[in-house]
């Protein structure tokens, strides 16, 4: 049987997770809706994150909004404004840089930190670099984040979701044990349904067959004290893995800095109303081709692999997977490639809510490199434009060039009223409309904290 860490902190990693964060970016930019239920996600017509206060009221991730009104008759709906939550979760890491380097940026509203070896240059405990981040958080960013501090990513994340929101939980090595005897094992970090299901299945039997004993979820406890040859014998790689940080092992790094190898890249859009319009779908499906390929470029990588794929109305899929005769990562031979397939997938008549593109067999090996024959030259000079592009989209906004094929979603608005009521999908968010001296609508200043007080 494993003997799970005595030790406090041999490795001290810290887990920082923003509460309900896209919602709490629009109270901490303006004060005013504090304690009222406020909803973003308007632009799609579902919610895409709710304050607590409208979380006690039942609201629900991807509710529909016409089903939260009826429920809220007072709720405050409002478009999502993605650009200044990526500054808030970027002045997130700001904050806990202040205490270490070795920051993974894990999503936009959260993050881990290793804190091991850093109590003498910053001359206090791993439990008071806890404390002084979440208090430099909470107090600079106007939001509340629920902060976790263990020996491992797996434990550091059970410490932030132990008591949340605004929760801050130490979880030494030699208490371990007790945090694990009150968990489920399905609300572990990384178990699923499916593994939790098979881990019920397996430990939940082998219980001596009590009624009780059968009735109650097996815990993060029972599944950590099983030997590591049973769960080899039971478990792939990733599960035996968990186990063993469980158990006080440090077994997965932090990935700090900027992500560079992506084992794909995919683009999608949703747009409102449907629409039956071949060229009007096209050009989403192309705009959503050049966001992917600006992607691959900015990380030198290229794509000898995709699929596309159109969604209807009833939520029903059909799509393409082509591969390409060279790797590439300019977007029109992707575009021309899917025009002369567009017919197998297009369905005259259908409504069409969502377009997507997935690059595959990624790599840092262009054309150039794998042609022999000069085949590719045509390619490498598209190549050369398109780093001229980027150079002025980097400095006038995204999109500022594109390509013909992209227009119509390009200048037309993704999201019009359509008779929805309420012009849901169609507001602009708060930044797009107030734009200040010197910015444009496809570039604007990085100022998240117009409008707080304090």
């Amino acid at each position: 049987m494993p003997i799970l860490s005595h030790h406090s902190f041999p490795r001290a990693i810290l887990h920082v997770d923003g509460d309900s964060f896209f919602a709490s970016c629009e109270v901490a930019k303006n004060p005013a809706l504090r304690g009222k239920c406020v909803v973003t996600g308007k632009e799609r017509g579902i919610a895409s994150s709710m304050s607590y206060e409208a979380k006690a009221r039942g609201v629900t991730r991807a509710m529909r909004l016409s089903e939260i009104r009826k429920l809220i008759p007072e709720v405050i709906i409002l478009p999502s404004d993605y650009e200044t939550y990526s500054l808030y979760s970027q002045r997130m890491y700001e904050i806990v840089r202040r205490y270490t380097e070795d920051i993974e940026e894990y999503s936009i509203d959260e993050c881990f930190a290793d804190l091991t070896g850093m109590r003498r240059p910053n001359k206090m405990s791993y439990e008071q670099m806890a404390m002084k981040v979440k208090h430099e958080l909470d107090g600079e960013l106007g939001m509340t984040f629920s902060v976790g501090l263990s020996v491992n990513k797996v434990m550091a994340k059970v410490a932030s979701k132990w008591r949340k929101p605004s929760g801050l939980t130490i979880i030494p090595g030699y208490n371990m044990h007790l945090y694990l005897a009150k968990l489920p094992v399905e609300k572990v970090w990384g178990i699923g349904p499916q593994t939790s299901a098979y881990i019920q299945k397996l430990l939940g039997s082998a219980r001596v067959g009590s009624a009780r004993g059968r009735a109650e979820s097996v815990t993060a406890l029972e599944f950590a004290t099983r030997d590591p040859e049973w769960v080899k014998a039971h478990f792939s790689k990733p599960f035996q893995e968990i186990h063993r940080e469980l158990n006080g092992s440090f077994v997965y790094p932090l990935v700090v800095g900027e992500k560079h190898d992506y084992a794909s890249i995919s683009k999608t859009r949703t747009f409102t109303p449907p629409s039956k319009d071949r060229e009007f779908v096209f050009a989403q499906l192309s705009k959503n081709i050049e966001n992917a390929c600006i992607k691959l470029r900015r990380h030198g990588l290229f794509t000898k692999r995709f699929a596309f794929f159109l969604k209807t109305q009833e939520f029903r899929y059909a799509g393409l997977e082509i591969k390409l005769s060279q790797a590439i990562s300019v977007p029109q031979e992707i575009v021309r490639n899917v025009r002369e397939r567009f017919a197998e997938v297009w369905r005259d008549g259908g409504l069409y809510r969502a377009t997507g593109i997935v690059l595959m067999d990624l790599s840092n090996k262009n054309a150039s490199t794998m042609d022999l024959f000069g085949d590719s030259l045509k390619v490498e000079k598209v190549q050369a434009v398109l780093s001229a592009v980027d150079a002025v989209d980097a400095k006038f906004g995204k999109h500022t060039v594109f390509l013909g094929s992209s227009f119509r979603a390009i200048k037309e608005p993704a999201h019009q009223d359509g008779g929805f009521g309420h012009n849901d999908r169609g507001e602009a968010s708060e930044r797009r409309k107030n734009l200040l001296k010197g910015e444009n609508a496809r570039q604007r200043l990085g100022l998240p904290f117009l409008g707080m007080v304090r």
